[in-house]
C-alpha cells in the first residue's frame, strides 16, 4: 500500500548550520535564571541581556555587521539585572527593558552608538516587586504591557510614562505575556499554572484554563491571526509538553497535552504567523524542533516537521520579524541563538528552484507602521495589522523621531514600618506555601 504524503509548502523547510564568518564571538550572556529569551532582534540590532559587575546591562549588535565581540555598546540604566526586552515593532532604535530593579525603562539607541547609555527616554514606575515581563503591542504605537513579580500587569503609554490600566486575577509570579494578532487581547502564563486571557482595556478576564502541572519555564503564545493559545510547559512527571487552547472558550484545550520530551530545560516558544509554523527551541540543549500547525477544521493539528540539531547547547534565542528576512534566498524564518560566547544566526529556508519571487510562502508581512495611535487604542478602538510586500524586499518607511514627556525617577517611598509588614507577609506565605507541599508530598509518599 502506498504511504500518504501530506501536502504542504514547508515540509523540506532547513537551516544549514552558519558559517564561521557570519558568526559573532565575545557573547557575554547574563547567568541570571529567570525564565525569559535574553535576546531580541529587528533588521538594525540585535539586543542581548548582557553580564556586568552590578546592576543590569545590554549589548547592542549591528545586525549588519559580523564581528569579533570587543568593546560592545552597552545600555546601562538598570541598578538591578535585566530580565526581559524587546524592541519596538515600529521603531528600531527604541529598545523596553524590565529589571529586577522594579522598573521598565524605554532606550533610545543612537545612530552609530558607542560606548554607553545610561539614560532613559522613558521610565515606567508603578510595580511593587520585580518585573519580569515585557511586550508591545503589535498594533498601536507606543502602547506597551508588562508583568511583574507583584502578580500585576500593567498597560502603560509610553510616550506619557503614564500606566493606563492595572490587570489583576493572578494566584502567582507571571511567567509569560503575549497580546494577540489584532492587539486587542493579553494571554498570559502564571505560576498558579493557568493561562488566561484578558481585555487590557476593560480588566475583564475573558477565560482561564489550568494547563501545566509543573511550575517551571511555563509559557503561552497566541498562534498568530488565529483565535488560538499554545502554551509551553512541564507535565507532572517533568516531560516537555504543550497544549492549545480556544480563547474565546477555555474550558476544555482544543488539543493536548502533547508531550514532546523528557528534557530537563525549558523550551523557548515562537511563532512565524505568515506560515503558521511553531518553533520550539530548547535552552540548556542544542534542538530547535518546528511543527506546522493546522486550525482550519474542527479540531486542530499539529505536525512535526523537522528539527534544527546541534550538540552546542542554545543559552538564549530569539526571532527576527519577517520584514528582516531575505525573500531573494527564499528564508521565511531567521532565528538568533547564543550559545557560549557565540551569536549565531539560523536561516530556515523553502528550497525552490526558480529565482522569481515566491508569492506563496511570502504574502503580505507586517508593515513597520503602527495602525492605530496610543490615543485611538486607549479610546477603545481596534485594527488589523497594516501590511506591505516584500516583493523587491521590505522597504523600510519614513517616519520622524518619537518624543516622550519624561517620568523622573524618585526616591524609594516605602518606609522601614512598610518594609517590615510587607517582610512580615512574606514569611506567612512561604509557611503557608511550605505546609502545603508538606501535604503533597505525604500524599505522594
Amino acid at each position: 500500500m502506498a504511504k500518504f504524503v501530506r501536502t504542504s509548502k514547508y515540509r523540506h523547510v532547513f537551516a544549514a548550520p552558519p558559517r564561521k564568518e557570519a558568526v559573532w564571538d565575545g557573547v557575554k550572556l547574563t547567568k541570571n535564571a529567570w525564565d525569559a529569551n535574553f535576546v531580541s532582534v529587528n533588521p538594525s540590532y540585535v539586543a542581548i541581556a548582557w553580564l556586568v559587575g552590578g546592576g543590569g546591562a545590554v549589548g547592542i549588535i549591528d545586525v549588519n555587521n559580523v564581528c569579533k565581540l570587543d568593546k560592545v555598546p552597552l545600555v546601562t540604566g538598570h541598578k538591578g539585572a535585566v530580565l526581559d526586552l524587546e524592541f519596538n515593532p515600529f521603531h528600531d532604535n527604541l529598545l523596553a527593558t524590565v529589571s529586577e530593579d522594579c522598573y521598565a525603562k524605554i532606550w533610545q539607541i543612537p545612530n552609530d552608538f558607542q560606548g554607553t547609555l545610561e539614560q532613559e527616554a522613558q521610565l515606567l514606575k508603578g510595580h511593587q516587586r520585580k518585573v519580569g515581563n515585557v511586550a508591545w503591542n503589535p498594533i498601536a504605537d507606543n502602547i506597551i504591557a508588562t508583568g511583574g513579580t507583584d502578580y500585576a500587569v500593567k498597560v502603560w503609554d509610553v510616550s506619557t510614562g503614564q500606566e493606563k490600566y492595572n490587570l489583576t486575577g493572578h494566584g502567582g509570579i507571571i511567567q509569560s505575556l503575549s497580546w494577540s494578532y489584532d492587539g486587542s487581547t493579553l494571554t498570559t502564563f502564571c505560576k498558579d499554572k493557568k493561562v488566561r486571557v484578558f481585555d487590557p482595556r476593560t480588566g475583564v478576564i475573558g477565560g482561564e484554563a489550568v494547563a501545566h502541572q509543573e511550575m517551571k519555564g511555563g509559557s503561552a503564545i497566541w498562534l498568530g491571526m488565529h483565535d488560538k493559545i499554545v502554551s509551553i510547559g512541564m507535565g507532572v512527571t517533568r516531560e516537555r509538553q504543550y497544549f492549545i487552547f480556544d480563547a474565546k472558550n477555555m474550558a476544555q484545550p482544543l488539543l493536548g497535552p502533547v508531550n514532546i520530551d523528557n528534557s530537563a530545560g525549558i523550551l523557548m516558544p515562537f511563532y512565524d504567523e505568515d506560515s503558521d509554523l511553531l518553533f520550539l527551541a530548547g535552552k540548556g540543549d542544542g534542538n530547535i524542533r518546528y511543527f506546522e500547525v493546522e486550525l482550519g477544521g474542527e479540531k486542530p493539528e499539529v505536525f512535526f516537521v523537522s528539527q534544527y540539531g546541534s550538540n552546542s547547547p542554545t543559552a538564549a534565542a530569539g526571532f527576527m520579524p519577517k520584514r528582516g528576512c531575505d525573500v531573494n534566498t527564499n528564508e521565511i524564518v531567521r532565528l538568533f541563538r547564543v550559545v557560549e560566547t557565540r551569536l549565531e544566526p539560523l536561516s530556515f529556508k523553502v528550497p525552490r528552484k526558480s529565482e522569481l519571487f515566491q508569492e506563496d510562502i511570502f504574502p503580505d508581512c507586517r508593515s513597520d507602521e503602527p495602525a492605530l495611535t496610543a490615543e485611538q487604542w486607549l479610546a477603545g478602538e481596534s485594527s488589523k495589522p497594516k501590511t506591505k510586500s516584500l516583493q523587491g524586499g521590505f522597504v523600510k518607511s519614513e517616519k520622524g523621531a518619537v518624543s516622550f514627556t519624561k517620568q523622573e525617577d524618585t526616591a524609594d517611598e516605602h518606609s522601614e514600618a512598610d518594609l517590615k509588614k510587607e517582610n512580615a507577609e512574606l514569611k506567612k506565605r512561604v509557611a503557608y506555601l511550605e505546609a502545603e507541599l508538606a501535604k503533597l508530598n505525604a500524599q505522594l509518599h
